[in-house]
């Protein structure tokens, strides 16, 4: 299949290089404009457009796909199909109909399930035991066209929001070769979504990461999990902020006010929450690289009925 590939970040990288090793011919990646990032604003490429340079693949980055200009480049590519993997714009209407096959995109969760942009992170937090990838055909609405296949795999008990996004991209990279030879042999049929079992899958924002101390132990536990590398969770302690990056639940109850530290020795930290106790196990100070909590103990003493607060 001659193919337009759209991607902009990590996640979508494996996807290219899966399309490229499969024999499919990608006459031209589009990715998002370059932007400056860090704390030097160094005007950085998209991984998406290290990765086409790399195999000498045409890359197109307009502001916005809907430009007469870009448009047109479309149209002169002549495209098959346009494999879309968390590009970062919206797709018009015009595009989505100009491919002989339409557009197909690799959503990162068991549509209809977990719809949005965050569909890995909240997939951890909130508890489920199973994630995957769905190939689907786009239409105008957000994650709504008809889904063609799933690929599922199970979520681990110390799963992060990082190794579940590793795992779906190598996934999604996978099944999207499975997904093109089935449209191309006329094989395989869409399915609609229905509206039953849909939850959206919000933005992530850093304020998410600020700790409740009243939630349950377990809620806490996997919202960790979730949200890391990024935006991570964290609480306040000595004024400073504390990021939190893996704990585990003790169903103990303790004495004390939710967010209090409970018990504490040269390994061990509890604090207790709104039900059950979290025993904290890599931490990382304000400024600092990430702990095993011995580590962090021998640097940072720690009291009993030490107070964790919320920042905001």
């Amino acid at each position: 299949m001659r193919i337009v590939f759209m991607g902009t970040p990590d996640f979508s990288v494996p996807v290219l290089e899966s399309l490229v090793k499969g024999g499919h011919d990608v006459i031209g990646v589009v990715t998002q404009p370059d932007k400056p990032k860090g704390r030097g604003k160094a005007v950085l490429m998209t991984p998406v457009k290290e990765k086409a340079l790399e195999l000498k693949i045409p890359v197109y980055q307009p502001n916005k796909v809907r430009e007469p200009e870009f448009m047109e480049e479309l149209k002169k590519l002549n495209p098959d199909i346009i494999v879309v993997v968390a590009f970062g714009q919206l797709l018009p209407k015009d595009l989505l109909t100009l491919p002989h096959f339409g557009c197909v995109n690799i959503h990162a969760s068991l549509l209809p399930k977990y719809r949005g942009a965050a569909p890995i992170q909240w997939a951890v937090i909130d508890g489920e035991k199973e994630s995957g990838v769905t190939t689907m055909m786009m239409a105008e609405g957000l994650d709504t066209g008809d889904m063609l296949e799933k690929a599922v795999v199970p979520i681990d008990p110390e799963e992060t929001g990082g190794s579940l996004h590793d795992k779906l991209s190598v996934l999604g990279a996978d099944l999207i070769l499975s997904t093109l030879q089935k449209m191309e042999e006329g094989t395989i049929t869409p399915i609609p979504q229905t509206e039953e079992n849909t939850c959206y899958a919000k933005m992530l924002k850093k304020s998410m990461g600020d700790i409740d101390w009243t939630m349950d132990a377990f809620s806490i536990e996997r919202l960790i999990r979730g949200l890391n590398p990024w935006p991570s969770a964290y609480t306040r302690w000595n004024e400073k902020t504390l990021k939190l990056w893996k704990a585990q639940v003790i169903e103990e109850e303790y004495e004390g006010v939710c967010g209090e530290v409970v018990y504490t020795d040269k390994h061990t930290i509890l604090v207790k929450t709104g039900k059950g106790t979290l025993s904290l196990k890599e931490l990382q100070p304000e400024g600092k690289k990430r702990m095993e909590i011995a580590a962090f103990l021998r640097g940072y003493p720690v009291e009993v009925h030490t107070i964790f607060e919320r920042s905001c």
